[in-house]
């Protein structure tokens, strides 16, 4: 039997997405393993609430310590080999300056992967630039997908050709609201927004009349129905660690258009319509590819399908299981 800690973050709300994650890894390794999930008393805010749940983490280790993603600073205390950190993507180093960015670099990513036998990364594009900011040996990152909720089901749909509904999961700044509600300008679409908008991106909506929906704080049934009723994903991001609505979309059985940058390429497969996020006309220009081409949108789906088995729970959670046995053999 092998013993396993899984250290978690304290969620936001509406922020869930590791914790989903991990459940769904859990439901899915043998009997084994035994999973004790130990969730951080405190959010990821100040000094001592963070100093406080990393003496909490020492005293609660086991065969496997595995820090599931967001507090990397509970590495410190652990003993390092028995210990796995999951880096899930490095877009705060990327988009961070000045003393900022060297603070982050310090304390979540150079000093962890020092106080760790394995790491853990989402995809080959994080995993490249993890080795580009803090030279790690690549022989200690082991790239493992995250996988699919079993909830994400074939649903076939009749594309709606007059007036389509368009999904777009996320708000945040590498999500390129700004340049996607340029692209939709003028077309007969229903645009779904899943997030909190900012002020300039509403006064962008009402500028460029687009017809919109925004929606917030979405259980996983209201979101997985948001995928039921859509025609078409949108996911044409400028930086994303793995881009999990990529996967769920073809799940279901909806077509996918994308970035042709970062981890979207290696997590779409073949499956996916790519286009260029940071030329409005090229996301413009997939989107009506897709509504005015039938046998391009079934041609999608199929291969949606197909490419989204390679992220089944069942066979990442085998890889977790794997890795888990050999941290104990060793």
């Amino acid at each position: 039997m092998t013993e396993v800690t899984h250290f978690m973050r304290r969620p936001h709300l509406a922020a869930y997405s590791i914790e989903r994650l991990y459940d769904d890894i859990r439901h899915n390794l043998s009997c084994d393993i035994t999973v004790n999930v130990r969730v951080n008393k405190h959010f990821s805010s100040g000094l001592l609430y963070r100093v406080f749940d990393m003496i909490q983490a020492r005293h609660h280790q086991n065969d496997v310590n595995h820090v599931t993603g967001d507090v990397h600073y509970l590495t410190y205390f652990l003993d390092k080999n028995k210990t796995i950190l999951t880096i899930h993507d490095c877009e705060m180093l990327a988009r961070s300056k000045g003393l900022k960015r060297f603070f982050l670099w310090l304390f979540w990513f150079w000093i962890p992967e020092k106080r760790v036998s394995w790491i853990v990364v989402v995809s080959e594009e994080t995993k490249k630039q993890l080795q580009k900011f803090i030279n790690c040996d690549s022989k200690k990152i082991k790239v493992i997908h995250n996988p699919v909720s079993k909830l994400f089901q074939p649903s076939p749909k009749e594309f709606n050709k007059s007036r389509p509904r368009l999904l777009q999961i996320g708000t945040k700044s590498n999500k390129n609201i700004e340049r996607l509600l340029k692209a939709v300008s003028g077309l007969s679409i229903v645009l779904v927004i899943v997030g909190k908008l900012t002020i300039q991106q509403k006064k962008l909506l009402r500028e460029y009349k687009i017809q919109f929906e925004n929606l917030t704080g979405l259980s996983d049934q209201a979101l997985l129905n948001e995928y039921y009723r859509c025609d078409l994903l949108l996911f044409t991001s400028t930086y994303e660690g793995f881009g999990m609505p990529i996967v769920e979309a073809q799940s279901v059985g909806r077509p996918v258009v994308t970035s042709n940058i970062s981890s979207m390429p290696e997590v779409a497969g073949e499956a996916a319509c790519f286009v260029n996020p940071y030329d409005f006309e090229s996301i413009r220009y997939g989107i009506t590819k897709i509504i005015n081409n039938d046998e391009y949108i079934e041609n999608l789906i199929n291969l949606g399908w197909q490419n989204s088995k390679r992220f089944e729970v069942r066979k990442i959670g085998e890889k977790y299981e794997t890795l888990y046995k050999s941290i104990c053999i060793k």
